[in-house]
Formats: structure tokens, sequence, C-alpha cells
């Protein structure tokens, strides 16, 4: 795979061009590029989700990584954390996340990207997003390694601005209620990543098979 240095032809893009307005645009127009591939990817806390959305965007050309998480927090003043007790601005807080995440995910797609959007969603949620994505590619996969293996990856995270032992109470309650059957009837596929390596598990991803379009 070789390196993508952005543009078409070698050459930079033109700064703008003169509208009929005289004001500077930006062109979105994807020449001859097809539309990208929208992956999804959910799971608790824990489950290696952003490390293997960037392991799979690096198999192609362009991709885009949107981490619902990197988004929240983003919010300079008045952030609202997760936490097990009911909190009715950090539900909000992630629901215009995820609406940032899907706006933007088809803005790339659109473009050429391949996108990965990963967050703790749960089987509903796609259905809340897809007015968003009408006519895309999507394919929302529920990562479902052991709780063992979720709990010992999350001890070995690095990066953080937390301490990640906080989140153990949060992987104790969710995992065992992200139950895969309900992801499978919701249209999810489900991936059991305990015995695979991260490159291991993006073959397996790109090994599911899809329905047509």
């Amino acid at each position: 795979m070789g390196s993508d240095h952005g543009y078409e032809d070698g050459r930079p893009p033109e700064r703008g061009r003169r509208g009929h307005s005289g004001e500077r645009g930006l062109s979105l127009s994807t020449g001859q590029l097809s539309p990208g591939v929208l992956w999804v990817l959910s799971g608790s806390p824990g489950v290696g989700k952003s490390t293997l959305a960037r392991a799979l965007l690096r198999r192609f050309e362009r991709g885009l990584h949107l981490p619902v998480d990197d988004l929240r927090e983003l919010v300079v003043s008045g952030l609202a954390h997760p936490s097990l007790d009911e909190n009715p601005e950090a539900t909000r807080q992630f629901r215009l996340a995820r609406h940032a995440a899907a706006f933007h995910a088809r803005l790339y797609v659109e473009a050429g990207f391949t996108v990965v959007v990963d967050d703790v969603l749960w089987p509903a949620d796609l259905s809340v997003l897809a007015g968003q994505w009408t006519g895309l590619d999507v394919r929302p996969v529920l990562l479902a390694p052991t709780l063992t293996v979720t709990l010992t990856r999350n001890a070995e995270r690095t990066g953080k601005a937390f301490e990640t032992s906080l989140l153990v109470p949060l992987i104790d309650a969710l995992h065992p209620a992200m139950r895969p059957p309900d992801f499978q009837a919701a249209g999810w596929a489900v991936l059991e990543t305990s015995g695979l390596t991260v490159e291991e598990a993006v073959d397996a991803l790109l090994a599911i098979s899809w329905p047509t379009h």
C-alpha cells in the first residue's frame, strides 16, 4: 500500500475559486472518487475500538477516524462525564457528539474516505443515526472479547487523560449488558476478538460478508 500524498495528480489543489459573489469557495467535489465505506464500531470501554479503527484505516488510501469520545471532550466548559448514575446532561452531550460524528462521517464518506465511528452504542442507536446515513455503505460491528480480556486491555491502555482503573466498574456493568444476540437482531455483525492480534482482527473485519446495496 503506497503512501497517500492527498492530491489526485501529485499537485496541490487550488486554494479557492471566485464564485459569482466574488468570495472564495471550497469545492468538496470527489471528482472520480467513489464514496467510501462507513464502519461503526461498538463495545464496552476497553474492547479495543480505537486501536482496531486506526489499524483498519491504515489499510485504505484515505481514512478518517471519528471517536465520539474525542468529539465530546472538545467541550471546554461544562463537560459532563459518563457515569453509572443517571445524568441528563451527559446523555445530551453524548447525543450531540454522536450526531456531530454522523454528520462528519457522511461528509468524508461522500468525499471518498473510509470512515470509522466508534462509541459505546446500543443496538437501537444505529436506527437513530441511520437517517443521516441514507444511501451510504454502513457496516456496524460489535466488538465482543471476553470480560477478562477487556479488563486486561483496559489496564494496558496508555495516553488517556484519566486513570483507566476508574472505568472498571463501568466495564463490569456494560460488558455483560451488551449481548451479541441483541446486536445481531438489530443488524449488527459481532466479532469476538479475544484471541486475535490487532492485524488478525482487521482481517476478520474485512472478511465479514455484508448485504449488497
